[in-house]
């Protein structure tokens, strides 16, 4: 097992509640279009699949897709959408299991790769995702630029997002590469607050394409968003495409 934290019973039961927004057709229409072009006519990989927000709805465009899912809790619900047999899960880590066939597309989404604490898992990660393309094939990742600007001397926390029923910070170990999300999230009217935190290892860009070529994939492009907007230096994530040499 990686250094991955797991989701819980509680935590996965509610995910798609608590990602509605992202889930919506404006959000996903553009990555599902992304991606169902790079896969082509062949068949797609997610490293940690989650609950399906993009798999299943990628799968029902016509894209094969099969899913590689730490939690077993992740897996149950995506589970509840779709059968075995329409879209295959292998529990297990993103960085080590394998599972059969070769793909056009191999993709991670969503800051997911920080999941992975190390530097160390990280290019295994990249490895892995070589390992199971073929000649031609593509790697995405969907990752946010760490937003250390924001932090003046002697600040430890970022926040991103003050609404509502949810507030939401980051904490840095600068050092490390580490940052902890940290979520206060309002779910009733009795104005008590649910308290979360995650462990993330961030890295730049230019890390990760370091870690593409240690994997032997090449840079073919990146974008600011599923749209394909330009990628620049006030751009806040990016969506990096590495090919794997014919």
């Amino acid at each position: 097992m990686t250094s991955s934290e797991l989701w819980t019973r509680e935590s996965a039961d509610r995910y798609d509640a608590e990602e509605t927004e992202t889930s919506s057709a404006a959000v996903l229409g553009p990555t599902l279009a992304f991606l169902a072009e790079l896969a082509g006519d062949g068949r797609a990989l997610e490293f940690a699949i989650g609950t399906g927000r993009v798999g299943v709805p990628l799968r029902e465009r016509g894209v094969p897709v099969v899913g590689i899912e730490l939690s077993e809790h992740m897996a149950a619900v995506l589970r509840r959408k779709v059968d075995e047999s329409t879209l295959p899960v292998t529990i297990g880590d993103m960085a080590t299991t394998v599972v059969p066939g070769a793909f056009t597309l191999v993709y991670l989404v969503y800051n997911t790769i920080t999941n992975l604490l190390t530097q160390d898992e990280q290019v295994e990660c990249f490895r892995n995702a070589a390992r199971h393309l073929e000649p031609g094939g593509r790697f995405v990742v969907e990752l946010g630029v760490p937003p250390l600007r924001f932090l003046p001397p002697g600040q430890v926390a970022v926040p991103f997002d003050v609404s509502e029923r949810h507030l939401g910070f980051d904490t840095f170990d600068l050092v490390e590469q580490i940052l902890v999300s940290h979520h206060f999230t309002r779910d009733g009217d009795d104005g008590r607050y649910r308290s979360e935190n995650s462990r993330h290892r961030y890295a730049w860009p230019a890390e990760l394409d370091l870690m593409a070529r240690i994997a032997g994939l090449e840079l073919e492009r990146r974008v600011a968003d599923w749209d394909g907007a330009p990628f620049t230096q006030d751009s806040t994530k990016h969506i990096s495409v590495w090919r794997k040499p014919t």
